[in-house]
């Protein structure tokens, strides 16, 4: 049940496979995205696609501002469910609070596109080197490279190129970041979390649990979390959070799975057949969290009251 509502909400938070096909992000992307990162959520279009499953999942739960943007897109030639390959959504602090922009990456091309907006009479801003485009529904627009688009309202692009062109820290040098997306971008849906934000997810997954132990004490050693998805065989969720140490972990297993226990005993069957496919353990620092059922016990449970009350 806490595991299922970690990754629906973050689907809708998309904004939302383990496979061999896996894309991870591009320098073009990682680039643009600034040190002061809160989350990441990157999605394998190619593969979404090939899974009748993720494409329901998406169907279901696609927020209102990623219509928006694939609305947009199309008005700009670019059919997102054809020519993204990959979308990534990066949350990030700066001075006006937390932002949040887009990249999309794909077969779709620059030149091509310009050439559109050109006819279109729609004009660019520049900021540093780079030229910003309006695309429809408060959003504006950049390309990063020929085939990498950078989008987001006005304030939160300009943060991301000022990024890119050196005038801020980037990605890269957030070690503590970094090294979670190297154990978590093989995945076609994948993402990382920093500390504050892992320490919120955490006291909502708990709920009641959460004050059998001083969890004041514990958020503390919360480091990070990091999820992958795979839709290849069934639907697999992955879910580490990152503790200071193996005494933390363990403690936060013992609380999730109290927890559980607790709720099975007045879980209705639609979430006991949820319960019953997530498992709970600690290894070393990391709290462990796994999902997993076939494709057709997790369409039913699509349509469930259950998912629709976690997903929203």
């Amino acid at each position: 049940m806490n595991a299922l509502k970690y990754v629906s909400r973050s689907f809708c938070v998309l904004v939302l496979t383990v496979s061999a096909w896996a894309m991870p992000l591009s320098s073009s992307a990682r680039s643009a995205i600034p040190a002061e990162v809160q989350q990441i959520i990157c999605v394998d279009y190619r593969t979404l696609r090939n899974s009748e499953t993720a494409m329901a999942l998406k169907q279901q739960v696609l927020p209102e501002n990623l219509k928006q943007f694939e609305v947009a897109l199309k008005g700009l030639g670019i059919n997102a469910d054809r020519d993204v390959d990959q979308l990534a959504f990066a949350s990030y602090r700066n001075k006006q609070g937390l932002q949040v922009v887009g990249v999309a990456q794909g077969s779709f091309s620059a030149p091509v596109v310009l050439k559109r907006m050109r006819l279109s009479k729609i004009r660019a801003v520049k900021h540093h080197n780079s030229d910003i485009y309006p695309m429809g529904n408060g959003m504006e627009m950049s390309f990063l490279d020929d085939n990498t688009l950078l989008f987001g309202n006005g304030s939160a692009v300009k943060g991301a190129l000022d990024a890119r062109d050196g005038y801020t820290p980037t990605l890269d040098s957030n070690g503590q970041i970094v090294d979670m997306i190297g154990s978590a971008d093989s995945g076609t849906v994948w993402s990382v979390l920093d500390q504050k934000g892992t320490q919120n997810i955490m006291r909502s997954a708990l709920g009641d649990a959460s004050r059998l132990a001083d969890f004041d004490t514990l958020k503390k050693r919360l480091l990070g979390s990091r999820y992958t998805m795979n839709f290849s065989n069934g639907v697999k969720f992955d879910l580490d959070v990152v503790t200071s140490d193996s005494m933390t972990a363990a403690t936060l297993s013992s609380l999730v799975k109290a927890g559980m226990l607790y709720k099975k005993m007045t879980a209705s069957p639609t979430e006991k057949v949820a319960l019953d496919n997530v498992s709970v353990n600690s290894d070393s620092s990391d709290l462990q969290f796994h999902f997993s059922t076939d494709d057709k016990q997790f369409q039913s449970l699509m349509h469930s009251d259950l998912f629709a009350a976690v997903s929203k």
